[in-house]
């Protein structure tokens, strides 16, 4: 009979798990790995989330909100199953008339608040699914790109409403 090694590392690595531990340490690896990314969502808190509530019938509206990042990072989209298209916009005035265009990329400063309203940035909600009701939670999820390349989602839940919640 072969003696046991004496360096622990080398025990583990001659060690078989049976299939449940196996199984078990997959599911902490993957939970691990969910709140590696919670961390990386991290780096945008979202405040006061709420989207405009609709009319029956009525094809668009739109989702308000403040964004604090911790670090460098860009808005670079959103998205959400109440319709079909989902922007970020940007409105303001020229000339006694207001102007509305897509802002494909949204930069945040480490530090800084940025607020999405109504009359500035906003996430835009366009081909309504349904109507959206006072009360009704709207998913949505947000892209950011940080500095390095890496790209984070954070998933937010507006309460839907016909005016701003109060502070």
């Amino acid at each position: 009979r072969q003696a046991p090694p004496t360096d622990p590392g080398a025990r583990m690595s001659r060690m078989s798990f049976p299939l449940p531990n196996r199984l078990l340490s997959r599911c902490l690896a993957a939970l691990l790995a969910v709140g590696a990314a919670s961390a990386v969502h991290a780096q945008v808190t979202v405040d006061g989330a709420w989207a405009r509530a609709t009319v029956p019938n009525q094809s668009a509206t739109g989702a308000f909100m403040r964004l604090t990042a911790q670090k460098d990072v860009v808005l670079t989209g959103a998205s959400s199953p109440v319709a079909d298209i989902v922007e970020v916009h940007e409105m303001w005035l020229d000339k006694d008339i207001m102007r509305m265009r897509p802002a494909d990329r949204v930069p945040l400063k480490a530090g800084q608040t940025i607020e999405l309203k109504s009359g500035g940035l906003h996430v835009m909600m366009m081909d309504l699914k349904k109507q959206i009701k006072a009360g009704e939670r709207v998913p949505l999820t947000l892209s950011f790109t940080a500095a390095d390349g890496s790209v984070s989602k954070i998933e937010v839940n507006a309460t839907a409403g016909f005016t701003p919640p109060t502070r």
